[in-house]
């Protein structure tokens, strides 16, 4: 596809030969990687409006080669003539002379009766679709001028739309302009589909995304049995093999060892099992390492290996679900980041400077639930980790501000930070005015909190000491923490009820207050009672319960009507996202996961070294996405598999214009400050 006919004069010449090029064999041009080709380009056009204009008879392709050797090369005999499409329709006298029809000269794809698109992806995947018949043999190709006044071949379907045989849907949807952004999706060219498009659009356009299962993709296939635990080795080593098949069965895992090769930590499977595995990672980390030239990661099928190295400890992920080097370079960081908010980066420097083989097992004895909650998170998949940023309890502007002056009217004078958090989503903070929270400290926090459960079993409050590396990585910081439930109607504050025993983080009200004095403990529970009674007094705390009861709204909640399954909106200015609820498209373990797959690959893309995309719009058997990014926000949507374009960016702008509109609502900007 996507060739012209080479054709002779259409008068009287109807018996004129013409031969082909090369090699008589049709062929079918694949589009390039980048979805164009030379008849998009419109050379190929050219040449064959120069080869219509040219009333000689052509010649074989030796008597039109140069060289030095063309004289001594023998001349090919000529092709058996096949009879041009031109003519074909119209009558001929017979004649003795003619034996057979001319041949066209050049490959053809008139032969056969069902025409094949193929379309062009920006991931560089192609998508190849048949469509019913809109030229048949014995259609002509017409011949349209062009302003310059020269005759270019084109071909008109039956639909009375022109196409080509090489088009893709870079010919529709040209979004790579450097200034047309998002609107370029929308312009005039969308008017002019390809065939296959119009048989995907006859389809019902209410197919959700993941619906339809790709049965030559399995690498998620076995996702809803990664969290299962591997049995141990018993002591007479009788099940190693079979244990063996199932640590080997997990799509990721995480390995940390120091550089001594002592074992520190693995997500899947036990010391017994690793323990191999550890001194092979060591000795070929040390070796890269021996030569100047540290080794960052490697493939071994498909499988990613990454490594990240922090002072005496290795850091090693391997993934299979398609996760990118930076994306996993930053879970291994966040893994590192819980190290020391445990010791403190001053005590894991004493410990391998006085003894490199420390066996840094006992030290962090008790916080490996901690560390695998945290790996969890990052193979389930985290909008939260995957932007760097944190999510906002939406209530109205004037309401976080009640809550916020509350805040602040509690204040003691040993409080540093002062969080709400609900649903695990911020509330509201409350900040000294040159100091704010990182979000990889609010991470550990919240992972602390919500995810790894070890912090609820203790009751209705704790006292915590805590270090925040991204606030301060030699000291430890004091953190009081109050549980309260979203679905009590209320009671004494001195109760303190607890929600150890709740199920789902999305029903659970949280009171962080922080200090960096250890003494401070009855300080802060006096001022969480008294916040609390006022809370409850000027009706906030009801306002945070009815929200945290009402969820996240659906994307069609947003903008009714929308094609959008789902979406992720990061403000990057307030380093702060919002989206809707994973309900009802996404609810299972596997259909999420295919969601942050799919979301990590956008993300991927767009953040790529030396990569300068704005716009990226990917299509695939089972979904449609989109990326878009700006120096204020990026965006990444789904829709299902039969949804368009149109709709998908119309559905984009209307999440974007809602966020405009509700940004002092989705998200806190500035904050309490004192």
């Amino acid at each position: 596809m996507g060739t012209s006919p080479d054709f002779s004069s259409a008068s009287t010449h109807s018996h004129d030969r013409v031969y082909a090029a090369d090699d008589t064999t049709p062929t079918v041009q694949a589009t390039s990687k980048n979805g164009t080709s030379d008849s998009m380009t419109g050379n190929r056009g050219k040449d064959a409006s120069k080869r219509a204009g040219d009333t000689r008879p052509a010649t074989s392709s030796s008597a039109v080669t140069t060289g030095d050797h063309d004289e001594e090369e023998e001349q090919r005999p000529p092709l058996p003539p096949r009879p041009s499409l031109l003519q074909v329709d119209l009558p001929r006298a017979p004649s003795a002379s003619t034996i057979r029809p001319a041949l066209q000269a050049q490959p053809t794809t008139a032969i056969s009766s069902v025409d094949i698109q193929t379309l062009s992806f920006p991931d560089g995947t192609r998508g190849t679709f048949s469509t019913p018949a809109s030229r048949t043999v014995s259609e002509a190709v017409s011949i349209s001028a062009t302003s310059g006044g020269q005759s270019t071949p084109s071909r008109k379907g039956r639909n009375g739309s022109d196409f080509d045989d090489a088009t893709s849907l870079m010919s529709y949807a040209p979004t790579l302009r450097a200034n047309g952004d998002l609107a370029s999706l929308l312009d005039e060219g969308l008017s002019s589909q390809s065939p296959a498009w119009k048989l995907l659009s006859t389809q019902a356009e209410t197919v959700n995304p993941f619906e339809k299962v790709d049965y030559e993709d399995l690498s998620l296939v076995d996702f809803d049995h990664e969290f299962d635990e591997i049995e141990a080795v018993d002591q007479r080593r009788g099940n190693e093999e079979e244990v063996l098949l199932q640590w080997k069965s997990k799509l990721k895992h995480y390995l940390i060892l120091s550089s001594a090769g002592k074992p520190i930590y693995s997500r899947h499977g036990d010391q017994n099992l690793i323990n191999g595995y550890i001194g092979i990672i060591q000795t070929i980390i040390s070796f890269f390492q021996g030569s100047k030239d540290p080794l960052m990661g490697f493939t071994a099928g498909k499988t990613r290996f990454v490594v990240s190295t922090d002072g005496p400890l290795y850091f090693v992920a391997i993934s299979r679900i398609g996760e990118s080097d930076a994306q996993l370079r930053s879970q291994l960081e966040a893994l590192y980041m819980q190290i020391l908010s445990t010791l403190t980066l001053p005590t894991l420097t004493h410990l391998f400077t006085n003894r490199p083989n420390t066996d840094l097992r006992r030290p962090l004895e008790g916080t490996e639930t901690l560390l695998s909650s945290l790996a969890d998170t990052f193979t389930k998949g985290s909008p939260s980790a995957l932007l760097s940023a944190l999510e906002c309890l939406k209530i109205r502007k004037s309401q976080r501000h009640v809550i916020n002056n509350t805040l602040l009217k509690a204040r003691t004078e040993k409080l540093l930070y002062g969080l709400i958090v609900a649903g695990g989503r911020l509330v509201s903070v409350v900040r000294p005015k040159r100091h704010s929270l990182h979000p990889s400290d609010l991470q550990l926090i919240f992972n602390m909190l919500f995810e790894a459960g070890s912090v609820k079993a203790g009751g209705g409050e704790n006292w915590i000491p805590v270090c925040l590396p991204g606030f301060n990585n030699r000291g430890y910081l004091y953190m009081y923490v109050s549980f309260l439930s979203a679905f009590d109607d209320g009671g004494d504050p001195d109760e303190r009820p607890s929600t150890a025993h709740s199920t789902s983080r999305e029903d659970e009200i949280a009171i962080l207050l922080i200090s960096a004095d250890k003494e401070s403990f009855f300080e802060l529970k006096q001022m969480r009672d008294d916040l609390v009674k006022q809370l409850e007094k000027n009706g906030s705390m009801e306002i945070i319960k009815t929200a945290v009861r009402q969820g996240r709204p659906s994307a069609t909640d947003i903008v009714p009507g929308t094609q959008l399954k789902h979406f992720l909106y990061k403000s990057r200015a307030n380093v702060q996202f919002t989206m809707p609820s994973f309900s009802p498209h996404f609810s299972n373990l596997l259909a999420r996961r295919r969601l942050m797959t799919l979301y990590h690959n956008l993300h991927a893309s767009t953040h790529a070294k030396h990569s300068h995309l704005k716009v990226l719009h990917c299509v695939s058997r089972d979904s449609i996405s989109l990326a878009w990014t700006t120096p204020v926000f990026e965006f990444y949507c789904v829709a299902g598999p039969n949804a368009s374009r149109a709709g998908l960016a119309q559905g984009a702008n209307k999440v974007i214009q809602w966020v405009k509109r509700e940004e002092e609502r989705v998200f806190i900007i500035g904050g309490a400050v004192f």
